[in-house]
């Protein structure tokens, strides 16, 4: 509550360095804003061809596969962007950190909040392709923005324990990059998880980012509430909580000590 009540107090200060870091990031470089889509639009090309035409892959149901594909890369590719730049949002900004006054456990919500401008206008996207395909918005399509909710808290807990960790332990952040792509597989991307039966299926739904992404899938395909999958709802809510406590712990230990090291 403490850490709420001073970003509340600091919001200036937090929109003013979301504003820079985006400029930094995008508006320096000739195509500018252009290098938001590049990437994510061409990674979703090359998945869509190959498993369209490769792999031959059927409509999911009664939906087109791009659609469905679509639906599980809009929030990865959030969760991957939030991963790597939290990570080091400490770090590429240690001339802020040596300042006395500045409240550091701000940076890694800065990298954060910056990643979920962009992957709201994804989503954004991604709900015009539904109605350009010919879906009508419905009530469920709202439940999208608990799940941006509950991904953006998720990765905050995780940026607190890898941005202050990252400072001791260089390596930290190549691990990151690794898990990331070990994550992709092991998440219901691109892949269907109802078809995977027994424990093996039960124990990839713990997994917190395929509730997300299921969670996509759920408001815009499948029409179901959240809290009709209570087990999934209270397990990822149970991991959410306890990444936070152990997260905000260790950066506050950590905290004293980062100027010394950087």
């Amino acid at each position: 509550m403490n850490w709420l009540r001073t970003m509340l107090a600091d919001r200036r200060i937090l929109l003013s360095l979301v504003s820079n870091d985006l400029r930094a990031r995008y508006l320096t470089n000739y195509l500018g804003f252009l290098w938001v889509f590049i990437q994510p639009c061409a990674t979703t090309l090359i998945l869509w061809f190959v498993f369209q035409f490769g792999f031959k892959a059927a409509p999911h149901g009664d939906f087109p596969f791009v659609l469905w594909l679509v639906c599980g890369l809009v929030p990865w590719f959030f969760t991957v962007e939030a991963l790597n730049s939290g990570c080091t949002a400490v770090k590429e900004n240690s001339f802020l950190v040596k300042k006395i006054v500045f409240k550091v456990s701000l940076l890694p919500l800065v990298k954060l909040t910056s990643a979920v401008l962009v992957h709201i206008f994804f989503v954004f996207i991604l709900l015009l392709l539904f109605v350009v395909y010919g879906y009508q918005p419905n009530l469920y399509w709202l439940q999208v923005g608990y799940y941006i909710a509950c991904l953006f808290m998720l990765l905050l807990a995780i940026a607190w324990i890898t941005s202050s960790v990252v400072i001791f332990f260089p390596d930290l952040s190549q691990l990151v990059a690794m898990a990331t792509q070990f994550g992709f597989w092991l998440t219901p991307v691109f892949w269907d998880i109802d078809a995977i039966q027994g424990r093996a299926g039960s124990y990839l739904r713990l997994n917190p980012f395929a509730y997300i992404v299921e969670g996509f899938r759920d408001s815009l395909i499948r029409n179901i509430w959240f809290w009709e999958r209570p087990t999934q709802t209270l397990v990822f809510w149970g991991v959410l909580i306890v990444l936070a406590l152990i997260g905000w712990r260790t950066f506050k230990k950590l905290r004293p000590h980062f100027a010394d090291v950087l």
